[in-house]
């Protein structure tokens, strides 16, 4: 992957070059209903907090423009509306056009033109940025091909059996591959507008930003996707990058040995700094985490059994349940059955 530095310098798809203009960051949004309102409010509060002096919100530093069709609104998945203000025009104009996406169980209403536009941005030299879901949207437009994909754990399924011939992963908060980025979404979009503040405008607005939003610094491109589902933190950089790794392939059956020399250590060692760090071994890091992700689709989807304990990393359905029961003091099927019951009485 190239350095976020060469972005619109290359790609599969590259036509003319547009040069940014010094000191100043320009972004264009394409809102895809229904958008999820966090993710786009986090990245646009974060530009018009580093436009300008103190907090005047006036669109010195940085400029943002919402696209689309003027006459109607775009809903986001919470019901709040947003109107375009700006025509589907001239993507030159811009450093980044950035499509904004959200839920996708009810499908995605992308805008007529909306996928002309985005080709002319990309044969123009115009970075592209996937939002959440927006990365679908850019998929579905051919202008993903050739590149490094980052996407939510949750949609990566998903996103890997409609768009099988690209290299997805989750293991990030988002990700700048050449003149695509990628992000999944919520408030890691506050990050990667700090991270562009700070190449297109400067370092201290791009901190500036962050205190007033109750960050600290900057996160780096590469800053790893927390998994939702356990509340462990390390500080030894190899246990982060050891669990990173297990997060991320959690279906598959890599042996722990070969995991630890990969990173550099053996397996004794790894194990010795797991305990240190979080209190538990690296083996019983990835049966947690396997039984907190087989417990959440229990209860929030309607796949097998079968097909959960195959996605969470367990061989057998009557392992997975066995294993299951002895952790929660309850079977599977229970638990299913627990939740159908709440969700009925809510």
């Amino acid at each position: 992957m190239a350095a976020d530095d060469d972005i619109g310098a290359r790609g599969p798809q590259r036509g003319r070059v547009r040069m940014p203009v010094a000191g100043k960051l320009r972004v264009g949004f394409v809102l895809v209903q229904p958008f999820t309102l966090t993710t786009f409010a986090g990245f646009i509060d974060a530009l018009r907090l580093a436009a300008d002096e103190e907090d005047r919100s006036r669109q010195i530093d940085c400029e943002w423009t919402i696209l689309g069709n003027t006459d109607e609104d775009v809903v986001s998945s919470c019901g709040v509306p947003v109107r375009p203000w700006a025509p589907l025009a001239d993507p030159a104009r811009f450093d980044y056009i950035c499509v904004v996406g959200g839920m996708l169980h009810n499908g995605q209403k992308v805008h007529r033109g909306a996928y002309q536009f985005l080709k002319t941005a990309a044969q123009e030299g115009v970075p592209l940025i996937g939002l959440c879901t927006g990365s679908f949207v850019l998929a579905r437009a051919g202008l993903l091909a050739g590149y490094d994909v980052c996407v939510s754990r949750f949609h990566r399924a998903r996103f890997q059996n409609e768009f099988p011939d690209l290299k997805v992963q989750s293991s990030q908060m988002f990700l700048a591959d050449r003149d695509r980025i990628t992000c999944v979404g919520g408030t890691s979009t506050v990050h990667l507008a700090a991270h562009l503040i700070e190449k297109h405008v400067n370092r201290a607005r791009a901190v500036k930003t962050l205190r007033l939003l109750y960050e600290e610094n900057p996160l780096p491109v590469n800053a790893w996707q927390p998994e939702a589902m356990i509340a462990h933190q390390a500080k030894d950089l190899i246990v982060r990058q050891a669990m990173q790794i297990i997060e991320q392939d959690l279906a598959e059956p890599e042996k722990l040995s070969d995991l630890s020399q990969s990173l550099g250590v053996n397996l004794r060692q790894l194990e010795r700094r797991f305990i240190s760090n979080i209190g538990i071994t690296p083996r019983e890091y990835r049966l947690r985490l396997r039984l907190a992700r087989a417990k959440w689709l229990i209860e929030q989807t309607d796949r097998s059994m079968t097909e959960i304990a195959l996605e969470s990393g367990f061989n057998n359905c009557s392992h997975f349940s066995n294993t299951f029961k002895s952790h929660f003091n309850s079977k599977p099927s229970d638990v299913r059955r627990t939740a159908r019951r709440g969700a009925a009485v809510s």
